[in-house]
């Protein structure tokens, strides 16, 4: 009968406890519908790992070491990279670059709304942590979860099963994090501004060489950021060059979906009870959501600044979508103007400078490589 109810009879409380996290995260995925393709994995991830001598993770049977599918995963998904950048592959597939072409000042929300991260960092070197562990939990403030992660995966690999839980639960919680800084810091009258964006043609030559200049520069600033922008404008390139549509419609759709899928319960490796139920991993979740209210907060300040400057005024909402949450954030927005002005449109511009954000959050993670490194 041991053999039977060995795991039930070796079951702990704090696996017990990080199973109910992971029920927690499964919850909000299909009641809430938050990240379902991420949060659904990660719970459920979470639920394998902390079962007692769970097949999903290696095991020492009898001395002889056995691989488990989880951990296998992990290794050749996460330690390598492959996951997150194939990630940045399916998201600059994504992206339509053009409206940031016809209103190109907004792409400096996208390095405003970055300061979450940097601020993050030093509070979290004040705590104690090392610069490599703090740059690993600053950059959650990406609102970008493959860069978390690959950021994390080269910096503090013990580190990374609350980083990527935080980064993600964060993104789905945008609805939630942003409207109230964004009302504590503007006025309704600010928050009524409207914008025109001047009619403006982008060519097809433009968007194809952007990514390529883009990747060129950055490469040439910060070669450790290759891969991460690399494969970001990769995707991007495939998507506008005209001549792979089936591919990029692959990259978009199937490759999106199962890497996201496989991403999502390979991280759960890292959640055990034993790494994750610790004060870090509170202060981690805790330090995620410091970095959101700063991103948005430095995004929305610095839009106030430019007005103080521009004789065309920009929305101070706007500044808040430098963000990378694409395109969570942009839709928020639209939808807080509409609440202020019905006739109030700031879909375009919002998307705008939330692609930016997309461009910011890598570069700055690419940058944060560099420097610490």
């Amino acid at each position: 009968m041991d053999g039977l109810f060995v795991g039930l009879l070796a079951l702990r409380w704090d696996q017990l406890v990080m199973m109910l996290v992971g029920g927690v995260l499964i919850y909000l995925a299909i009641k809430k519908e938050y990240e379902p393709g991420l949060l659904l994995p990660i719970g459920f991830g979470a639920i394998l790992a902390n079962i007692p001598f769970s097949a999903a993770l290696d095991q020492v049977v009898d001395g002889q070491h056995i691989e488990g599918a989880l951990s296998l995963l992990f290794r050749f998904g996460i330690l390598t990279e492959i996951f997150p950048l194939l990630i940045f592959v399916a998201i600059g597939a994504m992206i339509d670059f053009s409206p940031l072409f016809r209103m190109p000042q907004l792409m400096l929300f996208g390095a405003a709304a970055q300061f979450g991260i940097f601020f993050t960092m030093m509070v979290a070197t004040l705590f104690g942590f090392d610069l490599k562990e703090a740059a690993s939990i600053g950059i959650i403030g990406s609102a970008d979860g493959p860069t978390s992660i690959y950021v994390a995966t080269r910096f503090a690999k013990h580190l990374l099963g609350p980083i990527s839980v935080a980064a993600y639960s964060y993104m789905a919680l945008v609805p939630i994090i942003q409207p109230p800084v964004i009302r504590l810091l503007t006025t309704p009258a600010e928050r009524r501004i409207r914008m025109d964006a001047p009619a403006r043609q982008v060519s097809r030559t433009v968007l194809i060489l952007f990514p390529i200049v883009v990747t060129v520069l950055a490469g040439l600033i910060a070669p450790t950021s290759v891969a991460l922008i690399g494969f970001l404008m990769f995707g991007n390139l495939v998507r506008e060059c005209g001549v792979l549509n089936k591919l990029s419609l692959a990259a978009q759709n199937e490759l999106a979906s199962l890497v996201t899928l496989l991403l999502g319960i390979t991280i759960a490796a890292t959640m055990s009870a034993e790494q994750f139920l610790t004060p870090a991993t509170l202060f981690i979740i805790a330090m995620g959501l410091v970095a959101f209210v700063f991103d948005t907060a430095g995004g929305v300040l610095f839009a106030k600044l430019l007005n103080l400057l521009l004789k065309r005024k920009i929305n101070p909402m706007i500044g808040a979508t430098g963000i990378s949450a694409f395109p969570m954030s942009a839709r928020v927005i639209h939808t807080m103007g509409l609440k202020e002005d019905p006739t109030n449109y700031l879909l375009m511009y919002a998307v705008s400078a939330n692609v930016s954000g997309q461009i910011g959050s890598v570069i700055a993670g690419g940058l944060i490589l560099a420097l610490v490194s």
